[in-house]
């Protein structure tokens, strides 16, 4: 971390008097935003809103599959009723799930222009809205087409929340403890989603299990009014007092901690080095930590490369979550068991499913994000093959494999892809295009599900067992990806996966030899600096010598 001197190579009197008076001022600045949640408090809050969010996430994605053979819903919706002489009604069927799928794609979208703009705790604000809305039109219909455009008004909730809740728990959550809590929202679709099931199996009227969806949209907009905004996103947008006095809620410590400091100035590291791109410089070995203005984000930065690999990084996001949706999608119905039989496995799986994504979070941490993405997706192919052979043999015995089959894959999918998705493609891309970049990755997801859930019925209608064997070769198709381009992120901050990428640029070698590396130096290091060609500004400068326990000689040995 340099010191900027006089011509004389000395800071002058005048200046350490106008530095130390400054950053009065800003320490001043920093304390007038102090946060009455701090630490474990803050962390747990951060959790709960996040979790309610993934809850109703799950929820809404599976309430309407499971009320779809109930008495009561069939009565309102006769066209949903699939019989020999509508055989229309099976399309109206899928396509009424579906399309809450397309409503949920166009959030996503959405959030290219909105996610920065409003940042992350108004944008989930906007879409836990929009969620209330679609579910008091849900809850409400008497018609097909009311309860179709109601689907697509959640969705479109959805959609901004499932794009930017991951996002902001990310950038609030220390790098040690991140995968496991971002991980829980995983694992709290699964409950949403076993919520579901059991709620629309009992005795009571199927607007009751849509209205639900009300009341946990309420706890979430009630709520994170308490809570901070993301501090990556406030450095991004200038306001860095703000932005320190989050981060030292977070970490429970005062402003002039040597670890809250290399945090802030990594993330001031991050918004000079893409800042580069944003203003056109010809020459991109150096960018100024300059105030980091409040700037949109032209679109077409998602395509570039140099040391940020914005093009890259983005484009392992999408694909990180066309991963997670085409790996394996199948229904109990399909095995041949009887309707009752099939809700009740269905929602055994769920609970199975939901228990099951205790294991990821348990060991995401440890193991990292790569181990568990192969061996998930390994686990996931070799059920698949041998859900094509029992399907091939095709009698009651098979059927009853079959069916624990499903509770295996499930366990493999909660391990590898359930919460892995949302996690890794907040930590993958950079801070400058995290919010389009997880708008694209978003929309990949309900465009691959909206895919699947189209396609699957009509595939085991026309090649059957067959389905299990596209399904097996997509997942050995993923194998080679994920090991080849899917760099590790475990244990590094957010900041710390810029450094990985410009070194792996700088040295011309691939950014997941670079991740499994030991001496990629932190973020807000001099080395860092180097490596991502950033000069600190004397503004920056000014903050840190007069915040940072360390004194200016020493800042000069460290760099």
């Amino acid at each position: 971390m340099a010191v900027l001197k006089d011509s004389s190579g000395a800071s002058s009197g005048v200046e350490d008097e106008k530095h130390h008076f400054e950053q009065t001022e800003f320490e001043v600045e920093v304390a007038s935003h102090a946060l009455s949640l701090r630490g474990r408090k803050l962390t747990a809050s951060l959790a709960f809103v996040a979790g309610t969010g993934f809850t109703l996430f799950g929820y809404d994605q599976g309430v309407m599959s499971a009320l779809l053979t109930a008495g009561q819903f069939e009565k309102v919706f006769p066209q949903i009723v699939v019989s020999a002489g509508h055989p229309n009604h099976a399309t109206l069927q899928s396509f009424m799930v579906a399309v809450y799928e397309v409503g949920c794609l166009v959030g996503a979208l959405s959030n290219l222009w909105v996610g920065d703009r409003l940042g992350r705790r108004r944008t989930i604000v906007l879409g836990g809205s929009i969620m209330v809305i679609g579910a008091i039109l849900q809850t409400t219909a008497y018609s097909y087409a009311q309860l179709v455009v109601a689907r697509i008004v959640t969705g479109i909730g959805n959609g901004l929340n499932s794009s930017t809740v991951p996002s902001y728990h990310a950038e609030c959550s220390p790098a040690a403890k991140r995968g496991t809590l971002i991980l829980t929202e995983g694992t709290l679709i699964t409950f949403g989603v076993t919520i579901s099931y059991w709620a629309s199996g009992s005795s009571a009227q199927w607007r009751a299990p849509i209205a639900l969806q009300i009341v946990l949209a309420l706890i979430m907009i009630g709520t994170i009014g308490f809570l901070p905004e993301s501090p990556r996103w406030l450095v991004k947008h200038g306001r860095h007092a703000e932005a320190m006095a989050v981060l030292s809620a977070i970490d429970d410590k005062p402003p002039s901690d040597p670890g809250v400091q290399r945090t802030y100035y990594a993330m001031r590291e991050a918004v000079a080095m893409e800042d580069t791109f944003s203003k056109g410089s010809k020459d991109k070995s150096e960018s100024s930590m300059d105030n980091g203005q409040d700037q949109k984000v032209p679109l077409k930065e998602l395509l570039t490369g140099g040391r940020s690999q914005n093009f890259r990084r983005a484009a392992l996001a999408i694909v990180c979550q066309c991963c997670q949706q085409i790996t394996g999608t199948v229904l109990f119905e399909r095995l041949g068991i009887s309707n009752v039989n099939s809700r009740i496995i269905a929602a055994a799986n769920g609970t199975e499913y939901f228990l099951a994504s205790f294991i990821a979070i348990a060991l995401i941490d440890r193991m990292g994000r790569r181990k568990l993405m192969l061996i998930g997706t390994v686990g996931q192919c070799l059920t698949m093959v041998l859900l094509a052979i029992l399907g091939n043999i095709d009698n009651s015995a098979a059927q009853v494999v079959s069916a624990v089959l499903l509770f295996v894959f499930n366990t493999f999918h909660a391990i590898g892809w359930l919460g892995m998705a949302w996690l890794y493609c907040a930590e993958i891309v950079g801070l400058r295009i995290r919010a389009p970049a997880n708008a694209l990755s978003t929309a990949s997801n309900w465009t691959f599900n909206f895919v699947v859930v189209m396609i699957t019925g009509p595939s085991f209608n026309n090649i059957s067992w067959g389905t299990y064997v596209v399904f097996a070769a997509l997942n050995a198709c993923a194998l080679p990806v994920i090991y080849f381009f899917f760099p590790e992120t475990a244990g590094r901050s957010l900041e710390d996966m810029d450094v990985v990428f410009a070194l792996a640029y700088n040295e011309g070698v691939s950014p997941v030899t670079v991740s499994l590396r030991k001496d990629v130096p932190l973020a807000g290091s001099p080395e860092a600096d180097r490596i991502l060609g950033v000069v600190p500004s004397a503004e920056l400068i000014s903050e840190v010598m007069g915040t940072d326990p360390l004194s200016t000689s020493s800042l000069e040995e460290q760099g």
